[in-house]
């Protein structure tokens, strides 16, 4: 593994590498989705858009055809923002198993 993957990985699962802002967007998700936030980790959020690492490739089908956009909505609801919401849309990737 190259050292700047190991870098990348290591930042994101210290939370060191996030915002402040953004850890509060991280949390929402987390709480919106529950048990399953484990097998879906956001890493990033970039101009309204939320990354999210899927640890397979079901859990990747699931969100993307079924049950993502409500935990989205779940997720800005948390937040409780009036304005537009800070979740926009969510990109999922499966996550490498590298990493």
């Amino acid at each position: 593994m190259p050292i700047s993957e190991a870098i990348q990985g290591f930042l994101r699962e210290s939370g060191l590498g996030v915002r402040s802002g953004d850890e509060r967007v991280f949390d929402a998700w987390r709480k919106a989705l529950g048990e399953a936030s484990e097998h879906a980790r956001p890493v990033a959020l970039r101009g309204g858009e939320l990354v999210v690492e899927v640890s397979s490739s079901a859990m990747l089908q699931d969100l993307k055809g079924f049950t993502g956009e409500g935990y989205r909505r779940r997720a800005n609801e948390l937040l409780g923002s009036s304005r537009a919401p800070r979740i926009q849309r969510v990109k999922y990737r499966l996550r490498s198993s590298e990493r």
